[in-house]
């Protein structure tokens, strides 16, 4: 009895060394599904269901490893008990990791990609009209497609104004910044029509 509670707890320990290499292998697959993806839901798909095999594949071994320490528990084995204990904690790691990596997969899979046009804004003086582009779920770009133009004063208000506004939504990584002092109109339709764009990218 004693004999085979230390063969299984051995075989167990064993196991974890062949399932951290099927996690890697099916991280790196994953990694590159979402790096060749463009926002196609095939390629994320794939990447969740790499990830969702590597977790199963994880809690398989933890199993096989808890059975171990059954085993070694009821031959009394100190020595045989303590390699299935230390076999079923890596395998609950790795099961650990493998939920992990694939939480990470779908949040990832998830995350809008593209250039997105705002709506168009109408102020006192002149429409307001913005694009966003976003990579891997982070506002890479804001465009301005219009900005106001009734006057000259207009015109330079708007071209001191977009630029200011660009650095903030670009640190903020959101519409949520603060008005450019003496471009309150402009700021507005900035950042309307760039609130349309991120509700349209689901941002």
């Amino acid at each position: 009895m004693r004999a085979r509670a230390v063969a299984l707890a051995t075989l167990a320990s064993v196991s974890i060394v062949g399932i951290g290499w099927q996690l890697g292998t099916q991280a790196i697959d994953a990694s590159q599904n979402l790096t060749a993806a463009t926002g196609g839901s095939a390629a994320s798909t794939a990447a969740t269901e790499a990830a969702a095999q590597a977790a199963a594949t994880a809690k398989a071994a933890a199993e096989s490893a808890a059975a171990a320490q059954t085993q070694a528990d009821t031959a009394n084995t100190a020595a045989s008990a303590k390699v299935a204990a230390d076999a079923a904690a890596a395998a609950t790691a790795a099961a650990d990791a493998a939920s992990a990596a694939n939480a990470a997969a779908v949040a990832t899979a998830s995350s809008p990609s593209g250039t997105f046009t705002g709506s168009v804004v109408q102020t006192q003086f002149g429409n307001m009209q913005v694009s966003v582009t976003i990579a891997n779920g982070a506002i890479t770009e804001v465009t301005p497609l219009q900005l106001t133009n009734r006057g000259g004063r207009s015109v330079a208000i708007s071209n001191q104004a977009a630029p200011i506004l660009r650095s903030e939504v670009l640190a903020a990584q959101s519409a949520s910044v603060q008005n450019v002092s003496g471009a309150t109109y402009t700021t507005d339709g900035y950042l309307r029509s760039l609130q349309s764009a991120l509700d349209t990218a689901g941002f």
